[in-house]
């Protein structure tokens, strides 16, 4: 998840906090000065959104005070929750109070996961999201909660037209609800996970059939959890892509760029 400025970076990792240390993923950030810029050097966030077990998929609200994560911590309806930590200040990376479970309306006793927050200028805010029945997310479909005026979260409906019989997981959803992209091991693709897009005339319109981002991005290895990021006519699809073998997950992050005109977004 990147900042409105595009200079912030929240991304999660197994790297260890020390040599020896156990692996779990942590949420961690990484800033840079320019965008153009090199990220440097990442840092864990540390208590209390991170803990002893996993954590992972971060994403920002709009005003940059909520950060959606997904934990198996202690506490939640199933085997892995959504969950939401609030800071007061958003230039402090380290001032988040402890999460809090989303409740019922989101999470379940499966695998409920990969939040992609939108600011529905047209009415109350809404989370994309996959759910899965089972204790993993593998057989995820997408789904979609809005967000009731006392904050909380209503009861998630699936999103039909982007879901599948397979695995259909981690939507990140642009600025203007316009455009949605996920990650999908439905037939049409180039492995065995690739990223799918699908776009919407109006956000009360459903999206259109979702289109495979082709080879430019999507290989014969696995790619995952995108994330979209827009500034002027300038869009950046950030993306992880599996570099290790079956047996040996080695998980990196990727961008690609491209030029949109009149798209306004940032």
């Amino acid at each position: 998840a990147l900042t409105k400025d595009g200079l912030t970076l929240y991304f999660a990792s197994n790297r260890p906090l020390s040599p020896g240390a156990a692996l779990h993923n942590d949420i961690w950030v990484a800033h840079r000065e320019c965008l153009e810029c090199s990220f440097g050097e990442p840092t864990n966030l540390g208590a209390p959104v991170n803990l002893p077990g996993n954590e992972s998929a971060p994403v920002l609200s709009r005003d940059e005070h909520w950060l959606f994560i997904l934990s198996d911590r202690s506490g939640g309806m199933g085997s892995n929750d959504i969950w939401a930590a609030y800071r007061g200040n958003v230039n402090d990376d380290f001032a988040w109070q402890a999460p809090v479970n989303l409740g019922a309306g989101v999470n379940g006793p499966g695998f409920d996961g990969g939040a992609a927050y939108f600011e529905n200028q047209g009415g109350e805010a809404q989370l994309f999201f996959n759910k899965s029945p089972l204790t993993t997310p593998l057989g995820g479909d997408i789904y979609v909660s809005t967000q009731n005026a006392d904050g909380s979260w209503g009861t998630a409906v699936a999103v039909d037209e982007l879901n599948t019989p397979g695995t259909d997981q981690r939507p990140s959803i642009s600025h203007s609800g316009l455009d949605i992209y996920f990650f999908s091991d439905r037939a049409g693709g180039s492995g065995g996970l690739d990223l799918w897009g699908a776009t919407r005339e109006e956000v009360s319109a459903p999206f259109g059939t979702p289109v495979n981002l082709g080879t430019g991005i999507n290989t014969s290895v696995a790619e995952g959890h995108p994330f979209i990021y827009s500034h002027g006519n300038v869009e950046k699809l950030f993306f992880v892509r599996n570099l290790g073998t079956p047996t040996a997950i080695n998980w990196d992050v990727f961008v690609t760029t491209r030029t949109r005109a009149g798209r306004g977004e940032n």
